[in-house]
This record gives structure tokens, sequence and C-alpha cells, in this order.
């Protein structure tokens, strides 16, 4: 725990007196020294960025307005690109399996001299 100004000591100590008996004997068992009633946040998952230093939404909202002239997006569409923008987001190995297919398909339909742009009939 950091070091306390005196107000947040002063604080620490009238909350403490209002505490029940029974949450005052929890803080007495860990210790009220190392007791911190002022902890600091979590980052909230929408700060986090990716390497390009864009958040999830960012991500989503930038490529949904991209592809918005281009095909119709749906509720289901727009579910299945935060998915993957919060799969990318977590490094998640899923994520990265559905990405290289993906890739991999396009390619292979290329190679088979087939029109890409009508994978799903849109």
């Amino acid at each position: 725990m950091s070091k306390l100004t005196p107000q947040q000591e002063e604080a620490k100590r009238v909350m403490y007196e209002k505490l029940s008996a029974r949450r005052k004997r929890f803080i007495d068992r860990i210790g009220y020294d190392t007791w911190d009633p002022f902890p600091e946040p979590f980052d909230p998952i929408d700060i986090r960025k990716d390497q390009s230093g864009m958040t999830v939404d960012q991500m989503v909202n930038n490529f949904l307005r991209l592809r918005a002239s281009q095909v119709k997006i749906g509720p289901a569409y727009q579910k299945g690109v935060y998915d993957m923008a919060m799969g990318c987001m977590q490094r998640d190995d899923r994520y990265r399996g559905m990405i290289e297919f993906a890739a991999w398909y396009l390619d292979h339909l290329r190679q088979q001299g087939k029109d890409v742009d009508d994978v799903f009939g849109t």
C-alpha cells in the first residue's frame, strides 16, 4: 500500500470506526496497516488498445463504417465483427484460427478461379 496523506489517514480511521464489528474483525485479521480503503480502479476493457493503438470499439466502428456501403450490415454481422475484434485484442487462438482459415479459404477460391466477392452470395 502506498503512503497515505494525513487527510486519507483520517478518512481511513473514520471509515474503520463506522464499520460493523464483523467487518472490523476482517480488517484486523489482514492488518489495519495493510488495509487499503482507497484501491486504484482496474483498467476497464474498453481502454485496452491493440498493437496499432486502437480500442476494440474504434476497430469495430472503423471497419463497419468502411463496409457499410459494400454489404448489408445486420446485428449478426455486427456481433461477429465485435467478437473477432475482441478475440484479436485478447490474442485468442480460436480467433487466430478463424482468421487464418478465412485467409486460406479466400486464397483457395482464387486459385480455383472463383469469385471471392460472392462467397456468401451478397
